[in-house]
């Protein structure tokens, strides 16, 4: 079975893809960028997935372009709201990707967070699902939280310390 797997980060990516894999899922993921800023993080993001891409033999979609200020108009006046706009937007794209590549389910490595909202995750990937015609995979992969940041510093990989967008970096690091 094939699975596209939306993948925020390398080190996001490490349990659920090894859990996958260990069901007999033919994996492959999607790096979406819109979401992560300023551009200088989306780029240490994405090399840290590829190098780690590479070291496991993971076949990876990256978005084309970079468009901030399409995100940032789906976000402004719904700032409290936002993690909903980038659930929805993240899940969206690789669920008409998934479609389009012919996979049997697609999923997110926002599900291996023990930071993020799993049943509005759930909610957002079963109903897009449903409205494009590809099978939303469900697992709370927080099991691995640990585990995966045990290995990601082992391979001394790039690990980010806010989620991605800048409403999420202020919160990180403004007094």
């Amino acid at each position: 079975m094939k699975i596209l797997l939306h993948t925020c980060c390398g080190p996001c990516s490490i349990y659920p893809v090894k859990k996958l894999r260990e069901n007999n899922y033919d994996v492959m993921g999607f790096f979406y960028k819109n979401n992560i800023h300023p551009y200088t993080e989306c780029l240490k993001r994405q090399q840290a997935l590829e190098n780690y891409a590479d070291q496991i033999d993971l076949k990876v979609i990256y978005q084309e372009g970079y468009d901030l200020e399409g995100f940032l108009q789906k976000i402004i006046f719904r700032e409290k709201k936002r993690c909903n706009v980038c659930y929805h937007d993240r899940l969206l794209s690789t669920a008409l990707i998934a479609k389009k590549g012919k996979f049997d389910f697609y999923s997110t490595t926002l599900l291996y967070s023990i930071f993020q909202n799993h049943e509005l995750i759930k909610s957002f990937g079963e109903s897009i699902g449903k409205s494009v015609g590809i099978q939303f995979y469900y697992e709370d992969f927080r099991a691995g939280w640990k585990e995966g940041i045990k290995i990601s510093k082992q391979l001394e990989m790039y690990r980010q310390q806010y989620c991605g967008c800048i409403y999420s970096e202020k919160e990180r690091y403004y007094d």
